[in-house]
């Protein structure tokens, strides 16, 4: 099961979603809606409910969030692969751990856009600055293709920033970390501090950028492969 962070879609885990089904693997890419924590990780826990069997569930950026909270309680999801991922603890907030390290250049890429829902209550959505999103979400593409991503993206709830996780699924079952060295999204140093406060089992760094589901799908099948191949043979 793969799980899309902000600013894409389950497009983004195509080349990976490849790889796996050559490989035999039966693969799910939900969209999440990028709401905010509660509503996404219980979109996800109810689309987990529905999946027979054993899970290796992973995510990339704010999707490590989300896969944390919603595996909570589910005895099928046997491993967790964080993808260049935000994996707060509970009680803890994106926003509370990333203050631990310097910020990323993304964040000084941003932009608010107002959006009002059909029962007349407003939020605020964020985008990346299109003419940004090369420099700092995914420099190791052309930018004919990140072009194409900063017209596509999917804008994430700017409340999702401050929401705190109630449960974190990586204190209890085993957790893989992949570290994208020239990440500037989230900064590499609190990616390596997630994986060794989860005592991941495996953490692989690579020369990435924050996409490295698109930019290195082998090396993030391969991940995923090892998590799932080790509750095999466990």
């Amino acid at each position: 099961m793969l799980v899309h962070g902000a600013f894409a879609d389950a497009s983004s885990w195509n080349g990976v979603v490849e790889r796996l089904q050559k490989n035999g693997y039966m693969v799910a890419a939900p969209a999440i809606p990028l709401r905010g924590i509660p509503q996404d990780s219980a979109y996800l826990a109810s689309f987990l409910k529905s999946i027979k069997g054993p899970i290796v569930l992973a995510g990339h950026s704010y999707g490590g969030e989300v896969i944390s909270q919603a595996a909570v309680g589910n005895a099928n999801v046997k491993a967790l692969v964080y993808i260049n991922a935000i994996m707060p603890d509970a009680g803890e907030s994106f926003s509370s751990l990333s203050a631990k390290y310097a910020p990323a250049e993304l964040t000084t890429a941003l932009k608010q856009v107002p959006f009002r829902n059909g029962d007349g209550t407003t939020g605020t959505d964020v985008y990346v600055q299109p003419d940004r999103l090369h420099q700092v979400f995914a420099a190791d593409l052309p930018t004919s293709q990140t072009d194409i991503l900063g017209a596509t993206q999917r804008p994430i709830a700017l409340s999702a920033f401050a929401d705190k996780l109630t449960g974190a699924a990586w204190r209890n079952k085993p957790a893989y970390v992949l570290v994208g060295k020239q990440d500037r999204a989230i900064n590499p140093s609190l990616e390596r501090f997630e994986a060794k406060r989860a005592n991941a089992r495996k953490t692989v760094e690579i020369d990435s950028s924050h996409v490295s589901l698109i930019s290195h799908p082998q090396a993030v099948k391969n991940l995923i492969v090892d998590a799932a191949e080790d509750y095999m043979w466990k």
